[in-house]
Formats: C-alpha cells, structure tokens, sequence
C-alpha cells in the first residue's frame, strides 16, 4: 500500500496530553475545600469513604486529597484502628 505523506501528518497524536485526560478532571482534596485544619480519628464514618472494601487504604491519585492531608488520614486511620473503630480487615 502507498501512503501519502501528507495523510499520516494529518492524523491526530494519539498521545497528546489533551485526548488523555479528555473527560478525566483533577480531583479537589475535600479538606483543602472544606479548609479543615485537622483530620478526626474520631469519626470513622469519614474515614471510611478512604478505606476499600478489602480495608486498604484508598491513594491520594484516587481519593483526591492533597499530601497533607492524605499524611493526615493516614494517621487517623491508623488511629481508629488501633482503638477498635475501625476494623484492620474485611470480616468475611
């Protein structure tokens, strides 16, 4: 088959940074909106929307939160654990 020059310059770059993130929008850390200084180990209802199912402890790339505050959650995760609000597993 003959291509065209002209034709293959013409066609879109598929790796072009606008078509990977074409519908995909950044993630605002909930703290940082809510302009929280602290995060409450007290409160597993919170915490648990940065626990999955298998009680692993959600990335910041997915949950969205800053490095602070996902340094923050981090702790009060480990915090409820420690003193029976939170489960360190999935009970099966």
């Amino acid at each position: 088959m003959n291509y065209d020059k002209d034709n293959l310059e013409a066609t879109p770059d598929l790796n072009a940074d606008s078509l990977k993130r074409r519908g995909a929008r950044k993630r605002v850390c909930k703290y940082c909106a809510d302009r929280v200084t602290t995060v409450d180990y007290k409160d597993p209802q919170v915490l648990r929307q940065f626990i999955t199912d298998r009680g692993k402890i959600v990335p910041r790339r997915i949950s969205g939160n800053c490095a602070k505050h996902q340094r923050m959650v981090r702790v009060a995760v480990a915090r409820a654990r420690n003193i029976a609000l939170m489960p360190f597993t999935q009970t099966h």
